[in-house]
């Protein structure tokens, strides 16, 4: 088993109006990378490869995004979409007094990450996604969730009772990827359903012709037999973003349990687009 990387760790919060929302840094310096969780998931999750970046000399950021983990969760559907998770991790920025950084994700995460870049190209200098839920993964995407939210709305007990059952959980007891999936069951039905709804009825990601004028250095990674992340919606992403890099992982488990091949892959492409930044700056002077 590959050694966990040390590196200075450190939570932050910060306000949106009344809402908090609170992140981690690790390590430190003027190469940052901000990573964004899946949907109902908490950053924790992305604590193994925000650990091995900045083990690389990068100053990494994990966001839980409102209505997520340890941020605020309010009950109200119209404060949670794509184009708000992409303010709030605009918003980061702004609290970090950053200019620009990397922005990486998975499934929710990658299609917050594409927002940030439509929204602010300025402000990327490069995109890190995973598993995008683009035009291929919508009627599996509303099949899955669509139920969830019913349920969140209409049987809010069933969504107390998985949570009372998990949350007791010492989650340094159980292995990490187990204490992951028992913080996705810590759920409150009403945020829970608000998410869902504002998900699920609103703007999915930019579309396709805003995607082709992205001009951004971007790796896409993909993996087969997962309907709801499709590998076509990775490769027609890579497709679309001019010179992007298409990374087929072996399998949705790969950057889980043996990640060391994508973390190298991931390293290799976080420190070429700082590269980048720095030849350009250097060229200008």
């Amino acid at each position: 088993m590959a050694r966990t990387p040390l590196v200075s760790e450190r939570i932050g919060q910060f306000f949106m109006g009344e809402d908090r929302l609170e992140y981690t840094e690790f390590g430190s310096g003027d190469r940052w990378v901000v990573l964004i969780h899946g949907q109902l998931m908490v950053r924790r999750m992305c604590q193994p490869l925000a650990r091995a970046l900045a083990a690389e000399g990068n100053h990494v950021i994990t966001l839980d995004l409102l209505g997520h983990g340890r941020s605020d969760r309010p009950d109200d559907p119209m404060v949670y979409s794509i184009p708000a998770f992409g303010e709030q991790v605009l918003a980061l920025l702004d609290h970090l007094g950053v200019d620009t950084a990397i922005v990486g994700g998975v499934s929710l995460g990658a299609n917050v990450a594409l927002e940030v870049a439509d929204a602010a190209p300025e402000r990327v200098q490069g995109l890190l996604v995973e598993m995008p839920v683009l035009d291929n993964a919508v009627e599996a995407a509303v099949g899955a969730y669509g139920p969830m939210m019913l349920a969140a709305r209409h049987l809010p007990l069933s969504v107390r009772a998985v949570r009372a059952v998990t949350r007791p959980v010492p989650r340094g007891l159980v292995p990490f990827w187990a204490g992951i999936g028992l913080d996705i069951c810590d759920q409150r039905p009403g945020s829970m359903a608000a998410i869902l709804h504002g998900i699920v009825f609103g703007r999915l990601a930019p579309p396709s012709s805003r995607r082709r004028a992205l001009d951004v250095p971007t790796m896409v990674v993909g993996h087969r037999s997962d309907p709801i992340h499709p590998a076509a919606d990775a490769a027609m992403l890579a497709a679309e973003v001019p010179g992007a890099q298409f990374v087929q992982a072996r399998s949705i488990l790969e950057w889980r349990l043996t990640p060391e091949r994508l973390d190298g892959l991931a390293a290799d492409f976080v420190a070429r687009c700082w590269q980048t930044r720095s030849g350009s700056a250097a060229n200008r002077a």
